[in-house]
């Protein structure tokens, strides 16, 4: 496992409808911890309309707007990302994606010679929706099923999903005490493929179906996702850096 995607929603990025400083903190810690391990490491990150919103409050059920706060809010989003990896001598970068460029052999494979080069030298690709033209993504995806084609199309082992549950449970733990976490899962029916979306906070748009989406698309072309806790990193940690699982959910087939 040489090259993973890590996947940040805005749930785990927000706190008090503010970036989490110390939440970014400590993923930047981790990524840099994975580079000294000799990984490669592509971030896909949300968290562009919640960074508009601390300067902009507009009503954000209005696409228009939102795609004004995400135009705000992406710049500011990198600068912090900058300051952070700045800590640790990393330089990282800003790659805005739309589907349409995931679409297009061409388009792709320009994108994925960057993404390489950048890699190569050891920056750390940040990778967003361009949520000014991409409505679809604003309302459905929160970029999990993005970070699914990244770790596709660019040639990643594994994609990782920080999650604001602990992994993937035979039901919803916030209901039901007696949920049982999943440790591996190979198989998904088309009921919880095709389930309502559901979004738990207000900043995020995904949510587990959209999850279970990504790991589906990428159980098929012979890839592997693992979810996990994005509020506590010590299950990733131990996961990718150790080599021990000792809580999230791994899918693989």
């Amino acid at each position: 496992m040489n090259r993973i995607v890590i996947k940040v929603g805005s749930h785990i990025l927000t706190e008090n409808a503010q970036i989490s400083k110390e939440r970014m903190k400590s993923l930047v810690e981790l990524i840099a911890s994975l580079q000294q391990h000799g990984k490669e490491v592509i971030l896909v990150s949300s968290g562009a309309v919640s960074s508009g919103y601390t300067k902009l409050q507009l009503d954000k059920s209005f696409i228009p707007n939102r795609q004004a706060l995400a135009a705000i809010g992406q710049p500011l989003l990198l600068k912090m990302y900058q300051e952070k990896f700045d800590k640790f001598g990393i330089i990282c970068s800003q790659v805005l994606l739309s589907a349409a460029d995931l679409d297009s052999r061409k388009r792709t494979e320009h994108a994925k010679n960057a993404i390489n080069v950048l890699l190569s030298n050891k920056v750390v690709p940040i990778i967003n929706e361009n949520d000014v033209t991409a409505t679809e993504e604003l309302v459905f995806g929160d970029n999990d099923r993005l970070s699914a084609h990244v770790t596709y199309h660019f040639d990643a082992d594994m994609l990782v999903i920080l999650s604001d549950i602990a992994g993937y449970y035979d039901k919803d733990p916030n209901k039901f005490d007696d949920a049982v976490l999943y440790k591996t899962h190979s198989f998904l029916s088309e009921d919880v493929l095709n389930a309502e979306h559901s979004a738990n906070n207000e900043f995020a748009t995904g949510g587990i179906v959209t999850k279970l989406q990504s790991a589906q698309f990428l159980l098929e072309n012979s890839k592997e996702m693992f979810l996990a806790s994005g509020f506590d990193l010590t299950d990733i940690k131990s996961f990718l850096i150790d080599g021990v699982q000792k809580g999230g959910t791994l899918f693989k087939a």
